[in-house]
């Protein structure tokens, strides 16, 4: 187990754009989800991969809140998605979402879902076709619907990077609940085994597990962090540097500690409980700044 600090970000630094770079060479994004319950969730995500450093935000939600959420984030491309009567997104968005992916470098797919979206049909349609020059990031009520789809992910080559909390981890892997407090790491490890993927277990710490690398554990930005936005955030920012070219695992550890600081220093600041999962975006390109 390695600690995920300043001395191990050193040794894996972030892809910088040249001086002549332009939006499109610094990463394109799409996030998709949301429902008509929480609109703003994509908000934060697609934010949130904008102060990364990506150079190009499209969002992908359903019908009736996609012109909001344009007029809300002016940066973006909006695409409306197909919704089924709960407002979430629909049986048809899986295969309308695969029209956007060539337009995308990197796809966070789920922030914002409910337990009433068709989580497994969409995540069947958008992992088919595998595509060697585009990253994923999984995250909210789609990390479930993975549990039976190993050889799909498998076949992404580690480019796909989970993102469960400790309910989603349970699903995910149909195992005990008391895993999650006896053998995070050993959980995290052996989810990363089974979808040959990047998998980042959250918690009061997170655990970042990869095939074939080291563990590595971050001891976590403290109890303001959990509060409802903040995993929305941390999705996004991954994307953002996955847009941007980082490795899977360096853009999911790099992720992890931009979230767990920007929280660290909210705390600071505000108190160590209160702040918004908003407030948090702000914070990013600083730390980047700073540690870069």
């Amino acid at each position: 187990m390695t600690p995920l600090d300043t001395s191990w970000l050193a040794a894996h630094p972030l892809p910088e754009p040249g001086a002549d770079t332009d939006k499109n060479s610094r990463g394109r994004v799409l996030v998709a989800g949301g429902s008509e319950t929480v609109p703003g969730a994509l908000r934060l995500t697609g934010e949130a991969a904008l102060r990364a450093g990506a150079g190009k935000l499209q969002l992908a939600t359903v019908e009736r809140a996609a012109i909001a959420l344009g007029v809300l984030v002016p940066e973006a491309a909006i695409f409306p998605l197909p919704a089924n009567p709960a407002g979430e997104l629909g049986d048809a968005a899986g295969q309308v979402l695969t029209g956007y992916l060539e337009r995308c470098d990197a796809l966070v797919l789920g922030p914002g879902t409910g337990a009433e979206a068709p989580a497994e049909a969409i995540l069947k349609a958008v992992v088919a076709r595998p595509c060697a020059s585009r990253t994923m990031v999984l995250d909210a009520a789609i990390i479930a619907a993975a549990a039976d789809m190993a050889d799909e992910i498998r076949a992404h080559d580690g480019r796909i990077v989970l993102t469960p909390h400790p309910g989603e981890m349970i699903r995910l892997m149909r195992c005990d609940p008391s895993r999650i407090q006896t053998d995070p790491a050993g959980l995290a490890q052996e989810a990363a085994r089974r979808f040959h993927a990047i998998v980042l277990l959250k918690g009061a710490e997170t655990w970042i597990a990869c095939p074939g690398e080291g563990l590595l554990r971050y001891p976590g930005g403290g109890p303001g962090l959990a509060t409802g936005g903040s995993g929305d955030v941390l999705a996004g920012i991954i994307g953002g540097l996955l847009a941007r070219g980082a490795a899977p695992r360096t853009a999911a550890a790099w992720g992890v500690w931009l979230h767990g600081e920007a929280g660290r220093r909210l705390a600071e600041r505000i108190g160590p409980l209160g702040f918004l999962g908003r407030e948090l975006l702000g914070e990013i390109p600083r730390l980047l700044a700073a540690a870069g």
